[in-house]
This record gives C-alpha cells, sequence and structure tokens, in this order.
C-alpha cells in the first residue's frame, strides 16, 4: 500500500493505474470541482469508475462574536445593509468552502467579500482574530473555537439536521429553502475495473462503513458515514 498527497497527482496515478482493483481513490467533490478551477491530466468522468460513498460532511457558517447577529436572517439583513463591507475567509479560489460561500451570495442576494487563505486552519484564526467577520468552514476547524465562545455558530449548510452538530439550524430552514452544500468523500477504482470488481468492492466497503466503530471514528473526524451504489455516487 502507498499513500501519497492528496490533490491532482494522486488522482492522476490512480486514472493511470491498472483497473485491477487494487488501486483505489478516496476523494472528496474536488475531483470533478477541481478541472472546473484548472487544467488537470484527468477525466474525472471518463477515468474513474465509482464504487460508493463513504461520507458527508456540511460546512459551518462560523461569524467573529462582535458581529451583531445570532442567526442567518440577521447576517443576510447586516450584509445587505453594508454592501461589500463584510469579508469571509476560506481556501483558495475553487476550494469547497469558497464555492459555498459564493453559492450562498448568489442565493441571500448579498455582497461579501473573499479574503484567500493557504487552509482552513489560517482562515479560521483569521475570524477568530477579527481579520475577517465570517467563514463557512469544516466543523473539525471550528466547532472547538464554538464551544469556547471564540467564535458563533449559526448554521450548517446541509439539506437536513447533521447528527455532527446537532445544536445548529441548517442555513435551509434558517431563511434560504432548498440551499445545500458540504463535502463528499467517495471511493473509486480506475476506468474499465470489471464490474464484479466494483460490487465485491462496494459491498466491502459498505460492511465496514456499517460497523458502530467505524461510525463513531468518522463521527469524530467531523464525517457521518454513508453507503451508496456506484451509481448514486456517480449521480452526485
Amino acid at each position: 500500500m502507498e499513500n501519497r498527497p492528496s490533490g491532482v497527482i494522486l488522482v492522476d496515478t490512480v486514472a493511470k493505474a491498472p483497473p485491477d482493483g487494487y488501486a483505489l481513490l478516496l476523494f472528496t467533490n474536488g475531483l470533478w470541482l477541481l478541472p472546473l478551477m484548472q487544467k488537470v491530466p484527468y477525466d474525472p468522468v471518463k477515468d474513474f469508475s465509482p464504487i460508493t460513498l463513504v461520507g458527508t460532511t456540511p460546512h459551518v457558517l462560523v461569524v467573529h462574536p462582535s458581529l451583531p447577529v445570532k442567526s442567518v436572517k440577521e447576517l443576510i439583513g447586516l450584509a445587505k445593509a453594508r454592501p461589500g463591507e463584510l469579508n469571509y475567509a476560506a481556501d483558495a479560489t475553487g476550494t469547497a468552502p469558497h464555492l459555498t460561500a459564493e453559492a450562498f451570495k448568489a442565493v441571500a442576494g448579498i455582497d461579501i467579500v473573499h479574503i484567500p487563505y493557504k487552509g482552513s486552519g489560517a482562515a479560521t484564526m483569521a475570524v477568530i482574530g477579527g481579520h475577517v467577520q465570517l467563514s463557512f468552514s469544516s466543523g473539525v476547524a471550528v466547532m472547538p473555537h464554538v464551544k469556547t465562545g471564540k467564535l458563533r455558530g449559526l448554521a450548517i449548510t446541509s439539506a437536513k439536521p447533521s447528527a455532527l452538530y446537532p445544536e445548529l439550524p441548517t442555513v435551509a430552514a434558517s431563511g434560504l429553502p432548498g440551499f445545500e452544500s458540504g463535502s463528499i468523500y467517495g471511493v473509486y477504482a480506475p476506468a474499465k475495473t470489471p464490474e464484479a470488481i466494483i460490487q465485491r468492492l462496494n459491498q466491502e466497503i459498505g460492511l465496514v462503513l456499517s460497523g458502530k466503530e467505524t461510525k463513531a471514528k468518522l463521527l469524530e473526524g467531523g464525517i457521518e458515514a454513508a453507503i451508496s451504489s456506484p451509481q448514486q455516487l456517480s449521480a452526485k
């Protein structure tokens, strides 16, 4: 087994691997988002055979405690009253938090400014320090700071309430019906992997994901376990 750094090199390595079931890719929805933002040496549809969804995780909308808002509706109202004055921290352009924030801007009809950072840790610290007013981040990065009062959590971006953060409402239920965003984790094999191998891997991975210990470990990492057919993952 070989573990390589995440990103384009990793994805391309699996895309070019023999389709024998031994080279598998565990990746987020960045698999098809990256090609929309930059040139990559692989085709996310033609070069991979989906196996199963592994888990999902919503983003958490947080604000600096000094911002006079305690709900999504109040944040939208403030942003509309102060167009272009509120900044949000996110990873580099094209990352899931950035795209989530831009979708929020479009649906809410507000003007907030993207301040890019090199990672979720740096983005989180920028909000804690008051350098920016808000962010859409992974719960693992921000919820410890919400619990200590350094950040204020407003909502999560999943379509339904999450067992990960039951204390937070969804954005959809907070004034923007239908809003949904987040990260998914799926397992893929190289294209042309035999169907029998795909189905066997789907079954075996599904058995592991059904275990209580596996579910608990994923929850600790901010991920809700999810099982799917190859077709359901492909439809994502």
